[in-house]
């Protein structure tokens, strides 16, 4: 919901890129934490429900992956799953993320064990995005918005058909602000959405899929030369502009007594 949907709508939409596959990376941890599991510190041991198999935590926590494949499949595209094997995972677990997969209409899951054996371990999964992108028509790609739409029904596209919100709220100084973009000839840009990773709603808190809530955006800037709008949602924090003199430079090692100096 973050990537994906930001790649196809601006990404794709000015390089004229047609994908025909969209790999969705799963792990049967982060499906758990979905389904209900604990919270995880780092630093912190694992809590025993990560390290042991839970088959209802992991099928509630597909609930969060059906709604990706979902998404992906809005685009047109083949979707191919993969299900990224760790040490404590079992086959069990691996086979109802599998059969969720597949359930909700995933061209294919595989497993795919490179942690513990590289290339080799990758490779079922690379032959199964080849037979997705062989089977997938390039023609059925399509965008989730016009572009000539006003921004207000852009972003409500977004975050009612992607995140599952049931309406936008837009603060005094993001009305002002689509008012002036619109005003200045710059309302058909795309959007590029600016809020949490860990939940398709705005509190990070939420996992799985929530429902009931609505996005506020609280501002939205412009990237005029890159050629893009971008709300600001919930509380997040974007990442500050870098200076024109790298940190690096001043980051160096003493020779003679193997200090690093510079960092601070």
């Amino acid at each position: 919901d973050i990537g994906m949907e930001k790649f196809f709508n601006i990404k794709c939409r000015e390089s004229g890129l047609k994908p025909k596959c969209a790999v969705i990376v799963a792990t049967v941890r982060a499906l758990k934490m979905h389904g209900g599991g604990p919270p995880v510190s780092a630093g912190k041991p694992l809590a025993s429900e990560y390290t042991e198999e839970n088959i209802p935590l992991v099928t509630a926590g597909c609930d969060n992956l059906v709604k990706h494949i979902e998404n992906a499949k809005k685009f047109g595209v083949e979707v191919v799953v993969a299900i990224n094997q760790f040490k404590f995972d079992t086959a069990a677990e691996m086979e109802a993320v599998r059969a969720a997969s597949l359930a909700a209409g995933a061209f294919d899951a595989v497993v795919s064990n490179h942690w513990a054996e590289g290339g080799k371990g990758a490779e079922a999964l690379g032959r199964a995005v080849v037979a997705a992108c062989e089977a997938s028509n390039v023609e059925n790609f399509r965008y989730l918005y016009d572009l000539e739409l006003p921004i207000r029904e852009k972003v409500e596209a977004i975050s009612k058909e992607i995140y599952g919100a049931d309406g936008v709220d837009f603060s005094e100084l993001a009305e002002q602000q689509m008012a002036q973009y619109e005003s200045s000839g710059f309302g058909n840009l795309p959007i590029c959405i600016a809020k949490t990773q860990y939940s398709f709603s705005c509190d990070a808190k939420a996992k799985g899929v929530p429902t009931g809530f609505r996005i506020f955006v609280r501002e939205i800037r412009s990237c005029v030369g890159a050629g893009f709008l971008y709300p600001i949602c919930g509380d997040i924090m974007t990442i500050p502009g870098l200076p024109t003199r790298p940190g690096f430079y001043d980051v160096d090692i003493d020779v003679e007594t193997g200090q690093v100096i510079g960092l601070f």
